[in-house]
């Protein structure tokens, strides 16, 4: 009989009365106390990443789908106005956004969780965790310095995704690389160029971004003519092909606000440049200038306003290239 049974309160005591064996008895606690311990920390980690996990998509979710702050709604409202399929575009943004975020919130919990009962079993089965915690600290610190960039790339993309600064489909110029955005990830973020050329760029490495898909977009055109053009005759037709564009119900949803003629906008040796500038949506500000452009030229050629002659200096350097 083992000893343990003279204190009736003890597991060991309690597994004798029920199966009559000392040795099942005796080892009691390693047999059937520790795996149930270790059960019981298994069990209530799952329910607590599945708790976690549940909140965190619950709150992406809302943060998602839910309705605008209503401090936002007026910019809303003339975000729709402007351009109808504005709105759509912003929830989808925030919908991007939530995901991205939700997706890292996870990945934490997820790690927290299952470190702490990864400690803990390893304290029932008797591990000494002083030199794991140690050994942890001392890769952990080796870790943070070989890998700081990788932190700072990750750091970095999640404040572009939070911030929204950018996102798939929005034509951005981060400093030596310019172009539309193909991927956005917490590490890098992927571009292709006007040549077809696709850009990787470190999140960390991007110092600042120039978005020209957000908000609206200015179209600015400078129309070089020569010195003796009557300027104020010039500036009213440009304003006259401008406005006769935005009156057009083909651009009326394309040109966000009247047209202005500024006038001259520079005199150099070569001519006067004047200067039209119209606001549009994002994505149509290049097929506006392409066509004001176009509109312009033809109707100069059809009021005899004429364009700078080429200087005499250029013309004698390019005919001794040619020759």
């Amino acid at each position: 009989m083992p000893d343990c049974v003279s204190d009736p309160a003890t597991l060991c005591a309690r597994v004798y009365e029920l199966s009559g064996v000392d040795w099942l008895a005796t080892h009691a606690d390693a047999l059937i106390a520790t795996p149930a311990r270790i059960l019981l920390v298994l069990v209530l980690a799952a329910v607590v990443r599945a708790l976690l996990h549940r909140g965190i998509r619950r709150l992406t979710d809302r943060t998602a789908t839910g309705s605008m702050p209503t401090i936002l709604r007026p910019w809303r409202n003339r975000v729709r106005a402007a351009d109808p399929d504005g709105v759509e575009t912003i929830a989808q943004r925030r919908t991007q956004r939530a995901e991205a975020i939700g997706s890292v919130l996870r990945s934490v919990a997820s790690f927290v969780v299952m470190g702490i009962a990864v400690v803990l079993v390893l304290g029932e089965l008797g591990v000494n965790l002083a030199p794991i915690i140690a050994s942890a600290g001392v890769v952990g610190v080796a870790l943070g310095f070989g890998a700081q960039n990788l932190v700072k790339d990750f750091i970095a993309g999640i404040g572009i995704i939070l911030e929204d600064q950018y996102g798939v489909g929005d034509v951005v110029d981060l400093g030596e690389a310019s172009g539309t955005v193909e991927a956005v990830g917490l590490r890098i973020t992927r571009l292709r160029d006007v040549n077809g050329v696709v850009w990787y760029a470190r999140n960390g490495e991007i110092l600042r971004v120039g978005n020209k898909s957000q908000g609206y977009a200015q179209v600015v055109i400078d129309m070089p003519v020569a010195h003796d053009t009557d300027l104020e005759r010039c500036r009213t037709v440009m304003q006259e092909v401008a406005d006769a564009m935005y009156a057009e119900e083909e651009w009326a949803a394309v040109l966000l606000a009247e047209p202005e003629s500024l006038g001259v906008e520079q005199i150099l040796s070569e001519g006067v440049f004047m200067r039209v500038q119209v606001r549009s949506t994002n994505a149509d500000q290049w097929r506006v200038g392409r066509e004001l452009r176009l509109r312009l030229k033809e109707r100069f050629v059809v009021e005899g306003i004429r364009t700078p002659p080429p200087l005499i200096g250029a013309t004698a350097a390019g005919a001794a290239g040619a020759r």
